[in-house]
């Protein structure tokens, strides 16, 4: 059995991690970190974890932590630096699902975060983990970058057409809609109910941090530098993102041929769903599952790709994706824990 440790576990991601994990038939929970939570049962935290898991809460500590073969770190962005490098010097593997490992060069993550990064060294060696792309370097890494919602949904819906060579890399416009778990569990006025339903919002425009992130890994697929426009939402809803992607074409094309371009380069992808022509993704089909669903419109008039993507954001874009690194890393079939249908209602 894999020993697992989640730091973090009482939010909203560490909580998804908790309940994949505590019902995934290869891992043991040893360990849920929480300081504010320290001592409490987490089924007193989250009442639907009574009668299915028997664990308290506690502070972190390394030396218990060692006694693990993997720790989660879903802690604040500029925390998981700070924790990670003794994590790994005990022998574990990381996966790290703030933002402090998933970058490829030091100067853009402390540009859009901030502050500086403790752990240079580290951040050089971290594999970015979007199974569907790095897989190889992933099953032999020992610190995964677990990539963002935004980033994971937007990237996985442009990357084929960027990387086929039919697309332009200039002017795309990336519109994504999140539910309010994406803001985490955190206080604040903007999430409050009254605030957040029958309400629509932009928020971050032009200055969101996953904004960064897509155009890293879109450069890689266009083999140039690509700049995008992103503009996030918040809509009233628990779960889900859906990304919207305006990309301009390079050569004619009907609807017809992006899917079938699109299901050969996701073939054999278990978690990519791609819709046939005149079928469009729609949130409530990928919440509470790691699926990813594409769908797409060539739009004639403009000569443009219009690319929709949607994913449950705490699942595929948070700890269903870190499950699926783990099952790989450690020689698992990485659909294991995972491989269960969305919740439709």
């Amino acid at each position: 059995m894999i020993k697992a440790a989640i730091l973090g576990a009482t939010g909203y991601a560490g909580i998804e991690l908790t309940r994949i994990l505590s019902a995934h038939p290869e891992v043991k929970l040893e360990i849920l970190g929480s300081q504010s939570f320290d001592g409490q049962p987490i089924s007193e935290v989250y009442g639907n974890f009574e009668h299915v898991l028997d664990m308290n809460c506690e502070k972190l500590d390394i030396d218990k932590a060692a006694q693990c073969d993997v720790a989660f770190t879903a802690l604040p962005h500029g925390a998981s630096k700070d924790v990670i490098p003794s994590l790994i010097e005990k022998g574990l593997k990381v996966i790290d699902l703030s933002g402090d490992f998933r970058y490829d060069d030091i100067k853009v993550y402390e540009k859009w975060y901030g502050q500086e990064h403790s752990a240079p060294e580290l951040l050089k060696e971290s594999v970015y983990g979007l199974p569907e792309l790095y897989r190889d370097r992933i099953k032999d890494a020992r610190l995964i970058g677990n990539p963002g919602c935004y980033t994971t949904c937007s990237i996985l819906g442009a990357y084929p057409l960027l990387a086929s060579g039919i697309a332009k890399s200039d002017n795309i416009i990336v519109d994504a809609k999140s539910g309010v778990t994406g803001a985490g569990r955190g206080l604040g006025l903007a999430y409050h109910f009254c605030e957040c339903t029958e309400n629509t919002k932009a928020y971050k425009v032009a200055t969101h941090r996953h904004t960064s992130e897509i155009e890293q890994e879109l450069s890689k697929a266009a083999g140039e530098e690509v700049i995008i426009s992103f503009t996030p939402h918040l809509i009233p809803q628990k779960r889900g993102i859906l990304s919207t992607i305006y990309i301009n074409l390079n050569k004619k094309c009907e609807t017809e041929e992006l899917v079938e371009l699109y299901k050969e380069f996701y073939k054999g992808e278990y978690f990519i769903r791609v819709k046939e022509a005149g079928k469009l993704p729609e949130t409530k089909h990928v919440a509470g599952s790691n699926f990813v669903d594409i769908g797409m419109v060539v739009d004639t008039r403009l000569n443009r790709a219009v690319i929709v993507s949607a994913i449950d954001n705490i699942y595929k874009g948070a700890a269903g994706q870190a499950v699926q690194n783990m099952n790989i890393m450690f020689g698992l079939d990485e659909k294991t824990g995972i491989a269960n249908a969305g919740f439709y209602l």
